[in-house]
């Protein structure tokens, strides 16, 4: 197992002790005991750790939250309450600052094991599944790269998919020199197609070059090119299964 590193932020003393040693058994290493947010933070700072456990009862208030609140806000790191309160209404304002689990006082030294374990694989996951949305972002001065680069010499013009042409300058897509009426977004969804002729073009990549915002899902990409091809004279919008679509060379 990678020796995680820890940093434990309670006010009690003997329960802070108690997390320590359970902790150190299983192979963590605990870079600081602090017992409050303020000292908390400094350390955060410091030592950067795989996991913070927060008390939600810090001095007796929730102060606890609010550092959780604070992490979420300025750190890629997760954290896990150490709580023993029932309160509606204390539960709700903790789940609003987003933790990735929580302990319940008096803790259980297998079950304290079982939630960090889980804590640091679901934010392991997140930061994948982060970089594979990143690292398939396309932007608009790539596709713009990428058609000219396709364009026929002196003419900026791309041909696709026998009679189809792009006017890279005029925005203009053409079947036998004809101008086809899309709308923005349908224009949008086919250049980038055409810019990456031959590949797949997945959903997470058609909903951030298409829309640019939040708000858009693989639904909105499934409608989107149902119009274009309602609209297009001959099929050349491929599905690949589950993933998105393509046009061919």
């Amino acid at each position: 197992m990678e020796k995680h590193t820890i940093i434990i932020v309670e006010d009690d003393e003997i329960t802070a002790l108690n997390l320590k040693l359970s902790l150190q058994k299983h192979g963590y290493k605990i870079l600081a005991t602090c017992d409050n947010a303020i000292d908390a933070l400094q350390k955060i700072e410091m030592h950067k750790p795989h996991v913070v456990i927060i008390d939600i009862s810090l001095q007796e208030g929730s102060d606890g939250i609010t550092l959780g609140r604070k992490i979420r806000q300025n750190y890629t790191i997760p954290f896990i309450y150490l709580t023993s309160y029932s309160d509606d209404d204390i539960i709700s304002e903790a789940i609003k600052t987003e933790p990735y689990g929580y302990i319940v006082k008096p803790f259980d030294p297998s079950s304290l094991h079982a939630t960090i374990q889980m804590a640091v694989f679901k934010f392991d996951m997140e930061c994948k599944r982060f970089e594979e949305i990143n690292a398939s972002k396309i932007d608009e001065k790539g596709v713009e790269k990428l058609l000219y680069e396709r364009s026929e010499p002196n003419k900026g013009t791309v041909l696709f998919g026998a009679s189809y042409s792009i006017d890279i300058a005029k925005n203009e897509i053409c079947y036998n020199a004809q101008k086809l009426k899309l709308t923005k977004k349908e224009n949008a969804i086919l250049r980038l197609l055409v810019a990456k002729l031959g590949s797949v073009i997945n959903f997470n990549q058609a909903i951030t070059y298409v829309w640019k915002e939040n708000g858009a899902t693989e639904n909105s990409i499934r409608t989107l090119v149902w119009r274009l091809r309602s609209k297009l004279p001959t099929d050349i919008i491929k599905n690949a299964s589950g993933i998105g679509y393509y046009i061919e060379k």
